[in-house]
């Protein structure tokens, strides 16, 4: 199905830092949600508004805090963060600007990260994607996304269950689960395209029409989306790997570069799949041809059957008084008994010659 386009973009004139939504979903209540855990401990609760206490914990107790907000529109909440963390004002701009490219900034005080989590829809074969934005300090981790719904709903469980080694560790752990999910969903997403251009494969080779060059069409322009959203993960991904920030430990580092090599895997299939729907407009072509090729063969084997045929009527459709055939009482039925065997014996010739 064809996406309507929507032109997102900044306020032109708008001073950097602004903090002014830029997006096209629908405005919801925003919902704030609080998990603070440890290795004995796990707290989850809601929140209404947030101030600087609720990141801080005592250090005894060495509790890591993950505040998720559902909702970027409203910029009073994002403007309450920035005065909480003192979060730069470049930051907040890119939560609530949906449109933004992926990244990594590295801030000394915390690391900002900006990617996109992928969505498929099977029934109208199209693919969407919501900007998400994850913040690592030194005992907290934020996530703000558009929409409500997403792919933390593991990590979650895994910390309320205490499986796993989430809870014994600390918070850059907990921020690289969350971009882990996030990657981790775009090969959900990947096996689901698989699936359905294979079938479009098959539909093109067997049974291609106008429609199903649409849908090629439409899959391409999926493609670019996909790519246009996974590419810079890479490259944020990559510079956490080798950013010498100390708020990630040596042994998450080991954990990204495994995420790295998921990024690398992810667009690989990307261009593997573009590669694939490219190949499908020169087999939609060639399929198209050697149809026209299979009903032109018909259509010559039918007019050379029919031309000695022709010939003898139009010989005997002469008007001359002297032929002999016309006296002939089996002139008639000698005519039929000729053409018919003109008829099977050029029959016979295209089949021995493998035309039929």
């Amino acid at each position: 199905m064809p996406r309507k386009k929507r032109h997102i973009r900044k306020p032109v004139g708008a001073s950097p830092g602004s903090v002014i939504y830029v997006g096209g979903g629908k405005p919801h209540p925003v919902a704030i949600s609080c998990i603070r855990f440890g290795p004995e401990r796990f707290n989850e609760i809601t929140l209404a508004s947030v101030v600087a206490s609720d990141f801080r914990s005592p250090p005894e107790e060495q509790l890591v805090t993950w505040i998720d907000v559902d909702g970027v529109h409203d910029t009073t909440i994002l403007e309450q963060f920035g005065k909480a963390l003192d979060l730069h004002p470049l930051v907040l701009e890119d939560i609530v600007n949906t449109s933004q490219r992926p990244k990594l900034e590295d801030f000394d005080t915390y690391i900002f990260v900006a990617l996109k989590m992928i969505t498929y829809d099977r029934r109208q074969r199209t693919v969407s994607s919501e900007h998400v934005s994850l913040i690592l300090g030194e005992n907290y981790v934020l996530s703000f996304q558009e929409d409500p719904g997403d792919v933390f709903e593991p990590v979650r469980n895994r910390i309320r269950t205490g499986k796993g080694r989430i809870r014994r560790s600390g918070a850059d752990y907990l921020f690289y689960a969350l971009l882990d999910a996030v990657v981790d969903y775009y090969f959900e997403v990947l096996e689901q395209l698989g699936d359905d251009i294979e079938d479009l494969e098959q539909e093109v080779v067997e049974r291609a029409t106008v429609a199903t060059l649409r849908e090629v069409h439409n899959f391409k322009r999926e493609m670019i989306l996909l790519r246009r959203s996974v590419w810079p993960v890479r490259e944020a991904v990559n510079g956490l790997v080798r950013d010498e920030s100390n708020l990630v430990s040596d042994a998450t580092r080991l954990f990204l570069r495994d995420l790295y090599d998921h990024t690398i895997q992810v667009i690989d299939t990307v261009e593997t799949f573009r590669d694939i729907l490219s190949g499908l407009l020169d087999v939609y072509l060639s399929s198209i041809s050697n149809r026209m090729n299979e009903i032109m063969k018909v259509l010559t084997i039918m007019s050379s059957i029919f031309i000695p045929l022709t010939f003898i009527v139009g010989v005997y459709g002469m008007n001359f008084k002297y032929m002999p055939e016309l006296e002939w009482s089996f002139g008639y039925p000698s005519v039929w008994i000729v053409m018919l065997l003109s008829a099977l014996g050029l029959l016979g010739l295209f089949r021995k010659k493998g035309w039929l």
